[in-house]
């Protein structure tokens, strides 16, 4: 059996239904498309937000959380702490996801299509979450709740404005009250879970504890989230793990479907790596012969029509 079955066998695919990248970027692309423009269409009413902002900071006072405050008064004040920050949180959400997204396909491919599926089914799950719950985040805020926007102040250092991380000009584009879950934090958890699992170096793991956990102080030192938002995003996750191998099945299901129609939905003859099933433990690829098998070895007649049995 071939790499490449083995690869199949382990990820629940036939042979045939290898990974290709051009198939792959398109996916991706479809899947992040979707996810923006609802993100965009499910703005919700701005009051109906600041009302959830308020409430989300009054619950986690009501259990003395308080790390909102006095991270974005450090950020504000250091500039040297603030200006990184402010780089981390409009940079490498769109890097390092992509990156470890990539490294997947290329050297663990026998795993990435499990890791795909939990990546989009979670961010579709928090799509969800913004259409619900339209989310103030605390740096938009009436300024009597002590939050400064750090991107805004420290615009001058980078390439956003005033909306978030959106490039300057281009505010109108996103929708700056989608707070809840923290995807951020989400997908920076994903990408911890993947370096822990499949790297192999002390730096490997190294990153996987550090980035989510900076992205998380991050994201409320910027005052773009808050700590509810940041254990949100952490709960999508883990339920779009739960439901990767229920969407990886029906997602084959799928594809066989679409497969057959394509075929003509009738039952074709066997593909070549099935019809060269020998028995149930051996498979031979067209063309291959069993060791020690004769090649056009001939058949010796006993007189009665039928071949000799092989000595």
């Amino acid at each position: 059996m071939s790499q490449t079955d083995v690869d199949a066998v382990r990820t629940g695919d036939i042979p045939g239904a290898r990974l290709r990248w051009w198939t792959e970027l398109p996916l991706i692309i479809l899947v992040y498309g979707a996810y923006s423009a609802g993100r965009l269409l499910a703005r919700g009413d701005v009051s109906t937000a600041v009302d959830h902002g308020v409430s989300i900071l009054r619950a986690e006072k009501a259990v003395r959380l308080n790390l909102e405050n006095p991270l974005n008064r450090l950020f504000t004040r250091e500039a040297w702490i603030g200006v990184p920050a402010d780089f981390w949180y409009a940079s490498l959400h769109y890097v390092v996801t992509p990156a470890v997204l990539i490294w997947m396909f290329r050297r663990r491919a026998h795993l990435y299509r499990a890791a795909r599926t939990w990546l989009m089914t979670s961010t579709l799950i928090g799509l969800i979450g913004f259409t619900l719950l339209p989310t103030c985040p605390p740096r938009l805020l009436a300024h009597g709740y002590g939050f400064v926007d750090t991107m805004a102040q420290y615009s001058s250092y980078g390439w956003w404005g005033g909306a978030a991380s959106a490039p300057k000009g281009m505010g109108g584009m996103t929708n700056q009250y989608a707070a809840m879950p923290s995807l951020h934090v989400g997908w920076a958890l994903w990408c911890g879970v993947m370096l822990w699992r499949n790297g192999r170096t002390p730096y490997a793991k190294a990153a996987a504890v550090a980035y989510p956990l900076i992205t998380t102080i991050v994201v409320m030192g910027t005052a773009n989230h808050y700590f509810f938002d940041a254990l949100a995003g952490a709960a999508v996750m883990g339920a779009g793990l739960l439901l990767t191998k229920p969407v990886m099945r029906v997602a084959a299901r799928i594809r066989d479907r679409v497969g057959a129609v394509l075929a003509g939905g009738t039952s074709a003859a066997p593909s070549a790596t099935r019809s060269s099933i020998v028995s149930g433990e051996c498979q031979t690829s067209p063309g291959e012969r069993i060791p020690r098998q004769r090649k056009g070895a001939p058949s010796h007649d006993t007189g009665d029509g039928a071949a000799a049995p092989a000595r």
